[in-house]
């Protein structure tokens, strides 16, 4: 099995122009530096998608998609990055070459997809069994025709059906020649204790579940027998390939409409999204029963922040998603909630109403979840003032989940209306709930931040986070840097900031340092960043940043010399070129022999300072490329948030003087975020030995330690809090 070669990889990343990329799906218009267009990610009226040339990025500023020249064709087209970077070669005329895999690799790269392909084959098997076999016929088509599915459904969504033989799922992938121990890893099929083979799914219709790409993946299967013992659903168990927490059902078939109407519509079942899409309401996924998860709620945010919940005339079932809901809210997400008429759920309501009718009633009766929150509570409260106060407590603390603070004060206003409460008393109460929420230790998101990171990394992650290199090293700092695990979501815009400089200016080397010879050498951002946190003994709290940054640093100590010597190879020989003309010119221009001196200096001189500005962009801009073009999507799509900008200075502020940049003031700006992060961490170690103060007031000698600590903590902020905002180090010239 082979895979692209390294150097193949970066002979596309550096051929890629992200202009030239984008111009074969958008319009684009020169806007000063950059380029603009209409976004190809959503519905877009103005321009609003933007493309720098010389930083190599692409960002709409209204849907926030966005990237380099590969995740822009990985998100346009809905492509895997081997297959972006086959594109990309096939445009540039690159011939790809590719190298063996080593025995991990392949050993991985096999599983994945002779589990998909096998996968690929039980849905063609289900397919035809639906159509093909007397019982398919008869038994899984009429199961169809009777929910009111048509042909144009059964098609879209490949439903199929499985026989109800004991192993024939079994026999025939078996005389195909796919491996029983795939059969088994995908859960098609199981074997009992005495050895016995069953397929999973006998004697159930079948519904296939895709991956945003297109991948089959998994598969739910619903009996249609009335005996009570039998399970009404069986699914595909979570495989190496099928993790049910990061798939939505019916996502790959309503992408397109999600992005285009700016909203997503979430039921709960199967048939319900298969219905709403016969209905023509294509928008509809569903979450399979189950509460919304981190990763789901990722996937909607990728094509809008519209979300509508859609339940049947019972509302009880509301109360068993709040948690999903809750991640919903916290990432920004505006909700609405759709309660249906009494006896109806999504499957039969789109089954009795057109598409026009569907969309005229959801646009005219859906409401903000908050306020319907608040009237379902209330309504089960009755006149028990213990159980208002409760309701009101929960609706104040779902309003103190959302991160924009206009949209928690208009909330706040209505809830007033409704609960017939105080204004500011329940914005005093947001607002305590609020701060509690920042500052508290969440230890259920950092459990699920671990599905970003590679799973070798988990251990170390982990043993960081419950201070094992701290107890080794001691010191305020150190204790402060991991305890503050704690504190993820406040100390998270200081480490955004760290990152950010990181992303933007990793590899340029902005000040001169010393190395063991006592002689001077440059320092990029990153080397004074990592030396920096080394030296106190501090690692990112967010594992996702914390992992980002160890790619940054990865990328740097594998690619970046070599990198480095290749452009100066390049910018050599168009130094020499540019000499060459100039000298040509001046033959041409200059009238004596002095001219010509004169001439050729200043010449020297201009092809040298383009030589160095050459060398000094390439460094800015050389890390971000790297983080932007990773096969990780995390690290590509958190580099991408990171690098562009969508304010440019304008031509006014720098015609008639001289405008300090932000790389002008790296010398400043580098060591105050840092100190900023470390403040902050102090600020949640004081915070916790406060609290831990506060419970020990019986326990003397308890208290003594803790008081001890908190004026060494304050100390170190106290001299700190001179450092931050002062210039530090002087920047290179």
């Amino acid at each position: 099995m082979k895979k692209i070669d390294n150097a193949t990889v970066q002979r596309i990343l550096d051929a890629a122009d992200i202009v030239e990329v984008v111009s074969d799906f958008v319009s684009l218009k020169r806007r000063g530096a950059n380029y603009v267009g209409l976004c190809p990610f959503h519905n877009d009226r103005s321009p609003s998608f933007y493309v720098s040339k010389a930083k190599g990025m692409c960002k709409c500023f209204s849907c926030g998609e966005g990237g380099s020249p590969v995740s822009f064709v990985m998100k346009l087209e809905q492509l895997t990055f081997t297959e972006a970077l086959r594109y990309l070669a096939k445009k540039y005329n690159i011939e790809i070459e590719e190298r063996d895999m080593t025995d991990e690799e392949r050993q991985a790269e096999g599983d994945r997809e002779n589990m998909i392909a096998l996968n690929d084959f039980a849905l063609r098997y289900f397919e035809k069994n639906l159509r093909e076999t007397a019982d398919g016929r008869d038994i899984g088509l009429s199961y169809f025709r009777y929910r009111g599915i048509g042909d144009a459904m059964i098609e879209k969504f490949h439903l199929g059906y499985a026989l109800e033989s004991r192993d024939a799922l079994y026999e025939a992938a078996v005389e195909r020649g796919y491996s029983e121990r795939y059969l088994f890893s995908t859960g098609l099929c199981s074997k009992t204790d005495d050895g016995r083979i069953f397929d999973r799914f006998r004697g159930r219709v079948i519904y296939p579940v895709f991956t945003l790409s297109g991948k089959v993946v998994a598969f739910g299967g619903r009996t249609l027998s009335k005996e009570k013992k039998i399970a009404k659903y069986v699914n595909s168990p979570e495989s190496e390939i099928y993790l049910k927490r990061k798939e939505l059902y019916g996502l790959f078939q309503a992408k397109q409409a999600i992005a285009k109407a700016q909203k997503c519509i979430l039921v709960e079942g199967y048939m319900d999204v298969i219905s709403m899409h016969q209905a023509g309401v294509c928008n509809v996924v569903a979450s399979s029963g189950t509460a919304l998860t981190v990763e789901q709620v990722r996937l909607i945010k990728r094509f809008t922040t519209n979300v509508t919940l859609i339940y049947d005339s019972d509302a009880a079932g509301i109360k068993a998603s709040l948690r999903g809901i809750e991640l919903l809210l916290q990432d920004g997400m505006d909700i609405k909630v759709l309660l249906l008429p009494e006896g109806d759920d999504p499957d039969s309501f789109a089954q009795k109403h057109s598409s026009t009718e569907v969309e005229g009633y959801i646009r005219d009766n859906e409401t903000d979840f908050i306020s319907f929150m608040a009237r379902i509570l209330m309504g089960e409260a009755a006149d028990d003032p213990a159980r208002r106060a409760k309701v009101i407590t929960r609706v104040v603390k779902t309003i103190a989940l959302i991160p924009d603070e206009i949209t928690r004060n208009v909330y706040v206003q209505e809830c007033s209306r409704l609960l017939f409460m105080d204004e500011d008393v329940l914005r005093r109460e947001v607002g305590k709930f609020y701060n509690e929420f920042r500052l508290k230790s969440r230890e259920e998101r950092e459990r699920l931040s671990y599905a970003d990171i590679p799973e070798e990394n988990v251990e170390v992650i982990a043993e960081d986070l419950v201070g094992v290199e701290v107890a080794r090293s001691g010191g305020a700092m150190g204790a402060a840097s991991v305890e503050g695990g704690g504190h993820s979501r406040f100390l998270r815009t200081y480490e955004l900031a760290v990152a950010r400089l990181v992303a933007k200016y990793g590899n340029y080397a902005f000040a001169e340092g010393i190395d063991e010879d006592g002689n001077d050498r440059p320092i990029t951002v990153l080397e004074y960043i990592e030396a920096d946190l080394d030296g106190d003994n501090i690692r990112f709290v967010n594992q996702d940043l914390a992992h980002f940054i160890d790619e940054a640093s990865r990328l740097s100590r594998c690619r970046w010399a070599y990198d480095l010597e290749k452009a100066k190879e390049r910018l050599e020989e168009r130094r020499k070129e540019e000499f060459a003309e100039g000298i040509e010119a001046i033959r041409l221009k200059a009238s004596d022999n002095g001219s010509v001196s004169a001439m050729e200096r200043s010449l020297r001189d201009a092809v040298d300072h383009n030589y160095l500005k050459g060398i000094e962009e390439f460094s800015v801009v050389y890390l971000a490329k790297q983080l932007c073009s990773s096969p990780d999507d995390m690290v590509r799509d958190l580099a991408t948030d990171l690098v562009v900008e969508r304010h440019v200075l304008s031509k006014v502020h720098t015609k008639y003087a001289k405008v300090d940049t932000e790389q002008d003031l790296l010398g400043e700006l580098v060591p105050r975020a840092l100190h900023e992060l470390k403040d902050a961490i102090l600020w949640t170690r004081l915070d916790d030995a406060r609290k831990a103060l506060r419970e020990s007031v019986n326990d003397y000698e308890k208290s003594m330690v803790l008081m001890r600590q908190i004026k060494e903590i304050e100390e170190t902020r106290s001299e700190l809090a001179k450092l931050i905002g002062d210039r530090v180090i002087a920047p290179r010239k």
